[in-house]
């Protein structure tokens, strides 16, 4: 049995996510403690009682699913006896989830990560006014069609219009982000080409486009001061959904992450050719674990949030 372990993104965050874990296990404590004590901020409490629309700001959301995420993977480390350079052929992350899977696979430390996703979400938050830029999932859509549809919207829309794919989830959902006015002529291309679905995403910025240029920049800075190791397993980039282990790389692709799309098919289908049958998916949500049905139908998706899901991993072994 090959496992791959997979860590959330934006999105998936909801109050109450870790409390349980924390209650029960005094590792998945000490991970939320750390996190705390790195930023200055009581996250955890905020994590566990809300309030939701305090939570869903980008600062505090990118940082919070981290601790989840690592909180997680300390348990099954104490309880499970998981040593992820043993039990894991890869690591991946949808988004922000990259700095998590690198945290788990010691590539960052616990409270440099939450560092930098604070400085990521505030600059992606700080990137682009309010109100100019909009995300759309697109449904019953694959990404060559995504691709050639943004294209087209943006060249509809006039001058200085942007719109491009943003996230490649699988199974005929893309996400496509800019400028909002060729957004909304997206989701009308999509809607006349006989998309089964083409919505507004309830986001506070266009993510993972060339808007987000300024938060790039803003990353390259931070990265540049960041100690990165290599992970004791490989990361399925975002941007290259292929293998990556060098420090210097790994760094020029967490910058290339900011306005590149998240490849997260592709990077499904990377791991399910290498012979992945697991997805482990540590964290908020079960997510990643939908996505596993529909890309990689062979293989099976487990999530890993609560106590009791310690036992369903045991019971991999």
């Amino acid at each position: 049995m090959f496992k791959a372990f997979v860590f959330p993104g934006q999105g998936s965050q909801a109050i109450g996510m870790g409390k349980a874990l924390a209650e029960t296990f005094p590792q998945a404590r000490a991970v939320l403690a750390e996190i705390d004590e790195a930023l200055g901020q009581n996250l955890s409490l905020l994590m566990f009682e809300g309030p939701q629309d305090e939570l869903t700001l980008t600062a505090n959301a990118q940082p919070a699913l981290l601790a989840a995420s690592l909180a997680a993977v300390r348990v099954l480390e104490a309880e499970a006896g998981l040593d992820l350079s043993r039990d894991a052929s890869f690591v991946a992350g949808h988004s922000l989830g990259e700095y998590s899977a690198l945290a788990a696979a010691g590539s960052l430390g616990v409270g440099e990560a939450a560092k930098l996703l604070r400085v990521r979400g505030l600059a992606m938050q700080a990137a682009v006014p309010v109100g100019t830029g909009a995300m759309a999932a697109l449904l019953g859509v694959e990404c060559e069609a995504a691709e050639a549809i943004a294209k087209q919207a943006a060249k509809d829309t006039g001058e200085g219009a942007i719109c491009e794919v943003a996230n490649d989830n699988g199974g005929g959902q893309v996400v496509v982000s800019g400028t909002t006015a060729a957004v909304h002529r997206a989701i009308e291309i999509a809607k006349e080409q006989g998309a089964r679905r083409s919505v507004l995403l309830p986001v506070s910025a266009p993510f993972h486009c060339a808007l987000m240029k300024p938060a790039a920049l803003a990353m390259e800075a931070a990265l540049s001061r960041a100690t990165i190791k290599r992970p004791c397993v490989p990361l399925i980039s975002n941007v290259l959904a292929a293998p990556v282990t060098e420090p210097d790389e790994i760094r020029k692709l967490l910058v290339a992450q900011v306005t590149g799309a998240v490849r997260w098919r592709e990077s499904m289908v990377f791991m399910a050719e290498k012979g992945i049958s697991v997805f482990v998916e540590c964290g908020a949500g079960k997510v990643l674990s939908g996505l596993v049905k529909r890309i990689a139908g062979a293989a099976r998706g487990v999530s890993i949030g609560i106590p009791a899901d310690i036992e369903i991993y045991r019971a991999l072994a």
